[in-house]
């Protein structure tokens, strides 16, 4: 099974839904970083459940435990161990799911593949294994810091609500709604169709943003670790991600190349972009304009309503919409994005010290 993600600035997920808790285990952080576990919990707060009316209504703390690596305030070198509990686990709102295939979800691949399923919300394929990586993703954002490099995520789309392109917007107005766009009039919009969405007992799919600013020159190789691979790869990992693309993306297909390419000037010594449809990578590696993405999420699987499915013996049944789900899960998706974004740049800039002399 598949926990590991990165090369030196690595992490391993551990934990299940409805299990003692989730954690994660980050190895390569450089020593004599400063860990501010204010900042971690800041980001872990961001993720949790039960934060507005339009997310599920679980009600979990996800209070921070650091477990080894960090002595005094800064990171040892040593692994770094945080853990997060689950005190909000309902075990018994899955117990009608025991021998049943809910649509859409991992069940069925899942036992197929392993022989055996945690049935309780999911187990380790329940998106609750993602306040592991934002945890993570936190300590990866302190060790941007020192090389200057911002990574903002927010919420672009809800159904088929689009908000303007994020050069015409103010991000650090994102956190100021509870739909996490920092447009507010596109954000009412979003609200209202989530709030109607959930009243219907049914779900919606959105679109999540995400901006890299600052980035150096130089990140991400030529062929198989291109950087927007492996920024692909992270976005694809999360779960209810059904696309990703950067830059252009595949409203690029509809260019001349007369226009789509991006000419070279010199801008004050410092050489540069006037277009951007590269977003900030070429060859696979950044060239130090924005780098920029678009993650798209389907409707969440579990909905409010009874559905037809199998047993495991391939006889119909009918499943019973049950438990605690966001009827759009976008808005506690973007602080998601933002923590495997960031733990791509810390991985790719820690590489890079070994490209060259």
């Amino acid at each position: 099974m598949g926990n590991t993600f990165g090369k030196i600035f690595s992490i391993s997920t551990f934990g299940e839904s409805h299990g003692a808790g989730v954690g994660v285990v980050i190895d390569g952080c450089p020593a004599g970083l400063v860990i501010d576990e204010t900042f971690i919990q800041s980001e872990l707060d961001r993720r949790r459940p039960g934060q507005s009316s339009i997310t599920t209504q679980r009600k979990e703390q996800d209070l921070l435990q650091i477990l080894s690596g960090v002595f005094e305030g800064k990171a040892t070198g040593a692994p770094i161990a945080l853990f997060i509990a689950n005190e909000d686990a309902r075990s018994k709102d899955y117990g009608h799911l025991e021998n049943t295939f809910r649509p859409s979800h991992a069940d069925f691949t899942y036992e197929k593949k392993y022989g055996i399923r945690d049935y309780r919300g999911g187990g380790r394929s329940s998106a609750r294994e993602t306040a592991a990586r934002v945890a993570a993703g936190a300590i990866a954002k302190l060790f941007l810091r020192h090389v200057g490099i911002q990574v903002q995520a927010f919420v672009s789309q809800v159904g088929d609500i689009q908000s303007p392109p994020y050069t015409s917007m103010d991000l650090s107005k994102t956190e100021e709604n509870i739909v996490r766009c920092p447009d507010s009039a596109t954000a009412d919009k979003m609200i209202a169709l989530i709030d109607e969405v959930r009243k219907s007992r049914d779900t919606i799919g959105g679109v999540v943003t995400g901006v890299i600013r600052n980035s150096p020159v130089g990140l991400g190789e030529p062929v198989f670790d291109k950087l927007h691979a492996d920024l692909g790869k992270a976005m694809l990992s999360i779960n209810a991600v059904k696309g990703f693309e950067y830059g252009s993306g595949f409203g690029g297909i509809t260019m001349r190349g007369s226009a789509h390419n991006d000419a070279f000037i010199n801008e004050g010594g410092k050489i540069r972009t006037t277009t951007n449809f590269s977003g900030g990578i070429q060859g696979g590696i950044s060239n130090g304009e924005d780098i920029y993405f678009k993650v798209a999420f389907k409707p969440v699987a579990t909905i409010m309503q009874d559905q037809e499915s199998v047993d495991r013996e391939g006889n119909p049944v009918a499943v019973a919409g049950k438990g605690r789900h966001d009827p759009c899960v976008v808005p506690r998706a973007v602080p998601i994005v933002e923590a495997m974004a960031a733990l791509v740049m810390a991985d790719f800039v820690l590489r890079a010290r070994s490209t060259r002399v």
